[in-house]
């Protein structure tokens, strides 16, 4: 592929969504492309019976230079772009081998940022104020088909979360959520779809944690309290290696039920000891106590910006890698999101991915997810006095 710059838990639903054979794209063989900021998943299909060939996934390589979105579009501002774009490139090439083959139509959804630096566009109006991008894609290039953003901090990714979920075409007022290394949140309410984005970090998804990992053999996955003490499950049963981020979650929620940390996060123990070869550190609670309260005030001020009670909304849409592992129990223990909405919640899996293999697999839906982003209204954080009022109340956890 050569893709060229443009120019000018029990309560918990768990959702399998469903990727229709309709109306595919021509070609032979399609790949569908989730570029996330810290993960890259990649999968192939046949377009003549809409078979799924193969799966694979890696870290963003980018990650080399920078955990975040910000760091990489200053690194591309400072002669690194070709460098940052050559990482992808390959990264896609790399996934495509081990997926089982080549492909002759891709669909490639990302935040705004990563499909910026894969296609080589100048990233710099991303990285100052207004933040206002000056290319929103929806375009195809080189067999390559790049999904519409809808604001320079709510990419691709999100538009095909929300295509895969089909909240738009239900009358129900319905929350969509994935928090990645970028949050970002989306409201369908009275056939306008209200959309944010805040910076989390990479906390949640084990990086930036001192015992950190992804979601790999032996990361501690699930705790609870079991006579006193933090108990653990790690992947496969493998020998503990670290803390992924269901697991973090899972840790902290037992810890202030243990009354071994208090709600301004302050642990008695420092540090929290879970296995001869895993610990929690003071330093790693206050990185979460950051990304929980980005998450948090986020969610509480688009409800409050479109006159939103939690009552309101029938449905919790929950998408993305870290989404799909955590126990919402212990999440909204910890602040992370509203209790209210944990029996509403229904959880998506990977639903980036899976809108973009839609949009391989039925044509029909390029038209609805251009109405999608139609629909969509940005609303900003930063500036606004009820964010950074609720921010600074979301770092503490809640008390029983």
């Amino acid at each position: 592929m050569v893709i060229l710059p443009f120019t000018a838990e029990e309560s918990i639903e768990t959702a399998t969504v469903p990727v229709l054979m309709e109306r595919p794209v021509a070609g032979h063989v399609g790949a569908a492309v989730d570029l996330g900021t810290t993960t890259v998943v990649l999968r192939r299909y046949d377009l003549a019976d809409g078979r799924l060939l193969g799966e694979a996934s890696m870290v963003n390589p980018q990650a080399s230079v920078a955990a975040d979105v910000m760091g990489r579009i200053d690194a591309a501002m400072h002669g690194r772009a070709g460098a940052l774009r050559a990482q992808i490139t390959d990264a896609i090439k790399l996934l495509l081998h081990r997926a089982g083959g080549e492909a002759d139509r891709f669909v490639v959804a990302g935040n705004t940022a990563m499909l910026y630096l894969l296609t080589g566009r100048d990233p710099a109006p991303l990285s100052c104020a207004p933040f206002e991008a000056d290319f929103l894609f929806d375009r195809e290039w080189d067999g390559a088909y790049f999904p519409p953003c809808m604001h320079a901090f709510v990419g691709a990714d999100i538009t095909c979360a929300v295509l895969a979920s089909g909240m738009c075409e239900k009358g129900e007022t319905a929350l969509l959520c994935d928090v990645g290394t970028n949050g970002e949140i989306a409201l369908w309410k009275n056939g306008v779809l209200h959309v944010t984005s805040m910076a989390a970090g990479p906390a949640f998804e084990g990086a930036g944690i001192s015992c950190g990992c992804s979601g790999i053999a032996g990361a501690v996955d699930r705790a609870w309290a079991e006579q006193g003490s933090v108990r653990i499950h790690t992947i496969d049963n493998a020998p503990a290696v670290g803390l992924c981020g269901s697991g973090l979650i899972d840790v902290l929620a037992v810890l202030i039920s243990l009354g071994q940390m208090d709600e301004t996060g302050a642990l008695k123990k420092d540090p929290a000891v879970l296995d001869p070869h895993v610990m929690l550190s003071q330093r790693d609670v206050r990185a979460v106590q950051l990304a929980k309260a980005a998450v948090a005030a986020g969610i509480a001020t688009l409800l409050n910006d479109t006159d939103t009670e939690c009552s309101e909304i029938s449905r919790f849409y929950l998408a993305g890698g870290f989404g799909s592992r955590i126990n919402l129990k212990s999440a909204a223990s910890i602040g992370l999101f509203p209790r209210e909405l944990t029996e509403k919640a229904c959880v998506l899996g990977n639903a980036a991915l899976a809108g973009a293999a839609r949009l391989l697999l039925d044509r029909d839906s390029v038209g609805r997810i251009r109405k999608i982003a139609a629909s969509s209204v940005h609303h900003e954080l930063g500036g606004t006095e009820f964010f950074h009022r609720r921010y600074v109340e979301e770092m503490y956890f809640p008390k029983e």
